[in-house]
């Protein structure tokens, strides 16, 4: 703790010798454009910013989702710095902005992790209007008081979430950074764009009210050799049941995030298998991870989601006589584009139901209609269908 309180002492020190001049220049214009407003945060707090927010410090880098969503000609405009998560975890989405917006690499980043502590003399160096931080780094940076620091110097702190309860927080999160930024019909219409992709799936399953087969999602596969982290009633596990599925984690896991045992998933039988992943060369070098994410090429996607069926764990299953295994982009479970995910799962569970809908041109219109960067598809694969 210490340590803590020096390095944000110092901080200060060292803000204070260089704000002045520069903050004396910019302080007058910023009043006339900006006024004091109060919103309620997903963490249930009401925070007072000044708006529309013009300095934004990302304290993750897939939060760009939904910013770039916002303000496409120039979502960088009001980015201070931001984690470098998208950098390593989703680097051909990263590819995409950096050719778009060559300052992206210029971009102050820092390191961190979801839930970890934030590094709040990168904060203060910057100058934020407001930090933006997932729901479950509010316990970290609690325990060292690192927000009533920021708060001593004006610098408030906007907690969201895409993550934890996507279905119950997303939307609400949309409107948050819409009021904030000055973008709230914008966000009214990406929420209307949400509930109509939504509702192609939601009103089949309701009318037709067809049979749930069960359904184990491989969290993070290839990340780790662990077997078998998966998703309990939350996110993925949401994402199945609104797709017509049975989530066989929802059964045994109390939390959005956890694990069951090889026997678990043998026993319950599921007649699919769904496995989360993404591009993690830069964490698992030459893993088994399986690189969805736009531009993926779908022949590579399918050799890797192959060695998945010979996991112990997935010996005898309905799911591995039948082939249904599917890969999907781990990124939907921290990112307004959930959409997708819903239409996809809904469409291998129910392929007769939803034989006409095309996740695919779904979300190549979102990025249409709200994105700076072009639609490539690669962000879901299947064997089914393939050769044995």
């Amino acid at each position: 703790m210490r340590r803590i309180c020096s390095a944000f002492q110092a901080a200060i020190v060292v803000l204070g010798l260089w704000v002045p001049a520069a903050a004396l220049a910019e302080e007058p214009a910023a009043v006339d454009r900006q006024t004091p407003i109060t919103v309620t945060d997903i963490a249930g707090r009401e925070v007072t910013v000044n708006a529309p927010v013009k300095r934004i410090l990302l304290g993750e880098g897939r939060q760009l989702y939904l910013i770039a969503s916002l303000e496409p000609e120039d979502p960088l405009a009001r980015i201070v710095a931001w984690r470098n998560d998208l950098i390593e975890a989703d680097p051909a989405t990263y590819a995409q902005y950096l050719e778009a917006f060559p300052k992206l690499a210029k971009l102050p980043a820092f390191p961190g992790q979801e839930n970890g502590l934030l590094d709040i003399e990168s904060t203060i160096v910057q100058k934020p209007d407001v930090v933006l931080l997932n729901l479950e780094a509010m316990r970290a940076n609690e325990d060292v008081k690192y927000i009533e620091k920021l708060a001593e110097l004006k610098i408030p702190v906007v907690y969201i979430d895409f993550r934890h309860f996507p279905l119950k927080n997303t939307e609400p999160t949309i409107r948050l950074l819409g009021k904030i930024m000055g973008r709230e019909a914008r966000a009214e219409e990406i929420i209307e764009f949400r509930h109509q992709a939504m509702a192609r799936v939601s009103d089949v399953i309701a009318r037709v009210k067809p049979e749930s087969p069960k359904v184990f999602i491989e969290r993070i596969g290839g990340y780790a050799d662990d077997c078998c982290l998966s998703f309990g009633a939350e996110n993925f596990g949401k994402y199945v049941e609104l797709a017509g599925g049975h989530n066989i984690g929802s059964d045994i896991l109390p939390t959005t995030f956890g694990q069951l045992n090889p026997e678990q998933v043998i026993v319950a039988n599921p007649e699919h298998v769904v496995v989360t992943s993404a591009d993690w060369q830069a964490y698992v070098p030459g893993g088994h991870w399986i690189p969805l994410g736009p531009g993926a090429d779908p022949r590579e996607t399918r050799r890797k989601l192959e060695w998945f069926t010979t996991r112990d764990a997935y010996t005898g299953i309905a799911a591995q006589k039948m082939r249904n295994f599917h890969g999907i982009w781990h990124q939907f479970y921290n990112s307004p584009y959930e959409f997708f995910a819903v239409q996809q799962l809904a469409k291998w569970f129910h392929p007769e139901l939803f034989a006409d809908l095309d996740p695919d041109a779904t979300f190549a219109e979102y990025h249409r209609r709200f994105l700076p960067i072009p639609y490539k598809p690669g962000y879901a694969i299947s064997l089914v269908g393939s050769a044995d």
